[in-house]
């Protein structure tokens, strides 16, 4: 019998979420590998809080990614990367300034040139210069950069709300606040 933490509920969601993806035909990575951060105590599986928390810091985002990756990188947008969707996701559905979604994401604004001439040329977004400073370029997303943003926004969606529903209410605040600390702890190393 597995000693259920809200960091355990988490993963073992994320593991149904992948096994059900498996059956829609994706080639998934396991999430998560419990083997060698868990350990038999009088015939239970206990897992040591510190160790877990220990392997989703340095593990958890790669995973997420890849499974992003595959989950949102379907037939229909082949033609663009992850990060390509992470672009199109901090244009977002009105309109913005080069330099605005350049800070957003923590990328050079000649970094983002290059990946927005792709998506330009692959039709997701369009580029408009200021009327009243030319040099000022705003970018939008077109119908079928739009189509693309709401497809990754439901793949969030759905993750959240899959490790939603494996908590009670509690736990969810717990979590939240957690992740919250967490996120102020690693922003200050950003500064």
């Amino acid at each position: 019998m597995v000693q259920k933490s809200p960091v355990y509920a988490i993963l073992c969601t994320l593991e149904q979420q992948r096994t059900a993806t498996d059956k829609q035909e994706h080639k998934l990575l396991p999430v998560y590998k419990l083997i060698g951060i868990a350990h038999k105590a009088g015939g239970r599986t206990i897992l040591n809080d510190k160790e877990v928390i220990n392997d989703v810091l340095v593990n958890l985002f790669n995973e997420i990614m890849e499974l992003e990756e595959q989950a949102i990188i379907t037939d229909e947008y082949k033609d663009i990367t992850n990060n390509d969707m992470h672009i199109i996701a901090a244009i977002g559905l009105g309109e913005k300034k080069m330099s605005d979604i350049a800070a957003e994401l923590n990328i050079t604004v000649g970094s983002l040139t290059i990946a927005m001439n792709a998506l330009v040329k692959k039709g997701y977004a369009q580029r408009e210069r200021s009327e009243k400073d030319r040099r000022v370029v705003f970018i939008h997303l077109t119908v079928k950069g739009r189509k693309a943003f709401h497809h990754h926004a439901e793949y969030h969606r759905q993750m959240t709300d899959a490790v939603v529903s494996a908590l009670s209410d509690n736990e969810v605040g717990v979590l939240a606040k957690a992740l919250e600390k967490l996120s102020v702890f690693f922003r200050q190393y950003q500064k």
